[in-house]
């Protein structure tokens, strides 16, 4: 029991401080760079570029913490500023692989 009592405050912690992607998405604003919007949501999972058009992907993010379903998520630039983000397909359970962004 005294063991637990010394793990318990910062198991807490961690839960806390792991924000979920959808409450971090009311911080991102048309125009941002690739550094600001990493600044916000971390690091990508996936990154494509193609012309003056890049892409990140964060896959198989929590919606939020009170819910096991799952989506990705992709933010689209042009020139390096932001231009379009979003949620991909809600889906439960546990996780999957889905291509949803494609650059021409």
């Amino acid at each position: 029991m005294n063991r637990f009592r010394r793990v318990a405050p910062f198991l807490i912690l961690v839960f806390l401080a792991a924000c979920t992607a959808a409450q971090k998405l009311p911080q991102i604003r048309e125009g941002m760079t690739h550094g600001q919007v990493r600044s916000v949501m971390g690091a990508p999972d996936g990154f494509a570029r193609r012309g003056r058009f890049s892409a990140m992907e964060y896959k198989d993010r929590l919606i939020s913490g009170w819910s096991w379903n799952r989506t990705d998520y992709g933010f689209i630039f042009k020139d390096g500023k932001l231009i379009q983000w979003g949620a991909g397909r809600v889906r439960q359970g546990g996780p999957q692989t889905l291509l949803l962004y494609r650059i021409n």
